[in-house]
């Protein structure tokens, strides 16, 4: 099993910076790719980014490519997602979810953090 809490989430206006972060325990964390994926109001779960088990790799959605950066600190065993230039369509809760092979689909991630709320106001 893997636990994962995220936090950071709150509002901000359109512009503004927000940091998540995911705090993972539970079995050996740094052998598990990590996403960050989003569920905006009315919408289905999408992968915004994640990250290789060494941070070596990562993805990023095209519609956040160049403003969100995802980072892990295998030592503090937490994956970061530093948002920048935030719009009101970011809004969504946040999820981390980990997996040792990370599936096609973003819901078939193995295990899930109970998320955390974003949202930017215009």
């Amino acid at each position: 099993q893997v636990q994962l809490v995220e936090s950071g989430g709150g509002s901000v206006q359109a512009g503004g910076s927000l940091r998540l972060s995911c705090v993972a325990s539970g079995r050996t964390v740094s052998n598990y790719a990590i996403g960050w994926i989003r569920q905006g109001p009315g919408q289905e779960r999408g992968l915004v980014a994640a990250i290789s088990p060494n941070g070596g790799s990562t993805f990023y959605a095209t519609s956040v490519k160049g403003r969100f950066t995802i980072s892990r600190d295998n030592a503090k065993n937490t994956v970061y997602l530093q948002m920048s230039s935030l719009k009101p369509e970011d809004t969504a809760d946040y999820y981390c979810a980990a997996d040792t092979s990370p599936p096609a689909l973003a819901s078939e991630w193995d295990y899930w953090g109970q998320g955390t709320q974003v949202t930017v106001s215009s």
